[in-house]
């Protein structure tokens, strides 16, 4: 049983179609209403797509509900959703400050606080981080930031949680070919631009597939793991270890 928020697109729907083919049920959570029918296509009957907004205290609450009524209890969570954007320091406003913290730290505190009351004893939290908490990126002080305190969660909710012996780690993607790419804005040509910038960076030469980092998730979420507590898997091409 499992819960992966921001599922509809991206990592979280890439994931939810990996644990699916693996014989896990599977409940998405997702803001962008208007793809709903077609990831319920994709996913298939077995699925749950709820509308969630994991700044929303109350959305969240809420699909725990939904989850512990369809499933009992929760055996994986992914927190997956979160949002980038580019936050120079001399530019950045309250606005983009809170929408970010909210979004990537808020967000994530909140759904583990929602879903922590149905999780069963020994079950697996992975929390999605970034490559950029171990490099430094002008211009991204913020989502950095953010990405941080994910990966400070990681190790605090393990602790508070051994006594369930709930195990809670991070994961890292480097720069992975999603739409998250296209939502700062700019034409199809500007995005494909900033993509190919960032795979010029990467020692491997190319950015990643969003099934790359699912089969990450996938690990971390199964037994194979199960000697892993508090700690961090960076998939990210080598981009910040060479």
């Amino acid at each position: 049983m499992q819960l992966i928020t921001g599922g509809t697109s991206g990592i979280g729907l890439a994931s939810a179609r990996l644990f699916l083919r693996e014989g896990a049920r599977v409940a998405v959570t997702g803001r962008d209403t208007s793809r709903f029918d077609e990831v319920r296509a994709e996913l298939g009957r077995e699925a749950i797509v709820l509308a969630a907004d994991v700044r929303s205290i109350a959305d969240m609450q809420q699909a725990g509900g939904c989850v512990r009524e369809a499933f009992g209890g929760l055996d994986i969570f992914f927190a997956n959703a979160g949002i980038a954007y580019a936050t120079p320091l001399s530019s950045t406003d309250e606005a983009r400050y809170d929408e970010i913290m909210n979004v990537n730290v808020k967000g994530v505190f909140f759904s583990m606080q929602a879903v922590s009351p149905i999780q069963r004893d020994n079950a697996s939290v992975v929390l999605n981080t970034s490559f950029i908490i171990h490099v430094g990126r002008p211009g991204l002080s913020l989502l950095s930031t953010s990405k941080a305190a994910v990966r400070s969660l990681a190790r605090t909710w393990s602790r508070e949680l051994l006594d369930r012996r709930i195990r809670v780690n991070a994961l890292s993607p480097g720069g992975i070919d999603t739409p998250l790419h296209g939502r700062g804005g700019g034409t199809p040509e500007q995005v494909q631009a900033k993509k190919d910038q960032l795979a010029a960076q990467v020692p491997l030469g190319r950015i990643g597939e969003a099934d790359e980092i699912a089969q990450a998730v996938l690990f971390l979420a199964s037994d194979e793991s199960r000697y892993m507590l508090g700690t961090e898997v960076v998939v990210d091409g080598g981009i910040s270890q060479l």
